[in-house]
């Protein structure tokens, strides 16, 4: 058991429930005792019935002796529990009728009431949350007074309301959203690498599981800003990965087995009509001066570019145009291997 709603009203309930289905589970018995008692009275009236015939059978072998008014009396008599018998027996299959739908209506009220206790006995189950896997508990948070919190005892929970998670620490996933602008760029299956906030140099492979159909925008940016929603599943695990940690991930839309990476502000591109653009980077030599070099580049992201020939990892080059071109002091970056 994870959880369990407030069900003391429920409960008592419960118990009206139980003793209703006593009651009519004892008044069921009590009618069957009447109908058997209804049964046997009739039996009884068929008999009598039965012996009042053939008593006056028997007073019909006396008529030579009896005189003519004896002898019509006689007569009346045995056409009268004739009558009578034929009746009471005519009776018995209304009777049973009667009886029966009577034993019916009544089995039909103590099922009725036993299904209401089992309802109810169900409905007291559900307000117990059993975990349908080992996992670990993420209390969700709720709006209490002018500031969001963890849900805690006593909090209030509405129809539809997430309070909890059970979170499998084998098999995580991180949701993320990305940009309307790049998700065309995204497809189902596609390598990441994920990084935490709390773990600087922590990294996980991790691959797109699941990608929105619906954009959507945050109430903290202008709604024409929109993001698709992206679940990207962990490849592989840590012990210090748990629940609700923030992190970032980038998605791998190509690889470029160029020797060097590069960031991507360091390259100058020089465009001429009639010609493709030619990039420039400014790379510091041994004696310390910057040398302006021409290099090929391949794919890129936000960041950084991948060079496919003109440096080599390890040689420094410049972020801005060294002093000498601009007369200004130079930033300067360390190229970096793709591996890295």
């Amino acid at each position: 058991m994870i959880a369990e709603f407030d069900r003391q009203y429920m409960l008592t309930r419960l118990d009206d429930y139980r003793a209703a289905v006593s009651q009519t589970e004892a008044n069921f018995k009590k009618l069957l005792s009447d109908l058997d008692l209804t049964k046997k009275v009739h039996d009884q009236t068929i008999d009598v019935a039965k012996a009042n015939f053939e008593k006056a059978q028997l007073d019909m072998k006396t008529l030579p002796v009896r005189g003519a008014m004896d002898a019509e009396r006689y007569r009346l008599a045995l056409e009268e529990s004739e009558a009578q018998l034929k009746q009471v027996r005519q009776e018995i299959r209304f009777m049973d009728a009667g009886l029966a739908a009577d034993r019916k209506v009544a089995e039909l009220e103590v099922r009725q009431s036993q299904l209401e206790l089992q309802r109810n006995e169900r409905n007291v189950d559900r307000m117990v949350i059993k975990a349908p896997i080992d996992g670990l508990v993420v209390m969700m948070t709720t709006f209490r007074g002018a500031e969001f919190d963890q849900i805690k005892v006593g909090d209030e929970v509405r129809s539809g309301m997430r309070f909890m998670q059970i979170v499998d620490p084998s098999s995580m996933v991180v949701n993320a959203t990305v940009s309307q602008a790049d998700i065309e760029s995204v497809r189902y299956g596609q390598k990441a690498k994920v990084r935490f906030d709390a773990f600087p140099g922590l990294e996980l492979r991790a691959h797109v599981s699941a990608i929105g159909t619906v954009a959507s925008s945050s109430r903290y940016r202008p709604d024409w800003v929109r993001d698709v929603p992206v679940v990207l599943k962990l490849d592989e695990m840590d012990r210090r990965v748990i629940p609700d940690l923030s992190v970032s991930a980038d998605v791998i839309l190509e690889i470029d087995e160029a020797p060097a990476l590069a960031p991507l502000e360091a390259v100058s591109t020089v465009e001429s009509a009639g010609a493709a653009p030619r990039h420039y980077v400014w790379v510091r030599d041994a004696k310390g001066a910057w040398q302006r070099r021409e290099v090929e580049v391949g794919a890129e992201n936000y960041i950084r570019v991948a060079v496919k020939s003109g440096l080599k990892p390890g040689e420094v080059i410049a972020i801005d145009p060294p002093a000498q071109a601009t007369g200004k002091t130079v930033s300067w970056n360390r190229v970096g291997n793709p591996g890295v």
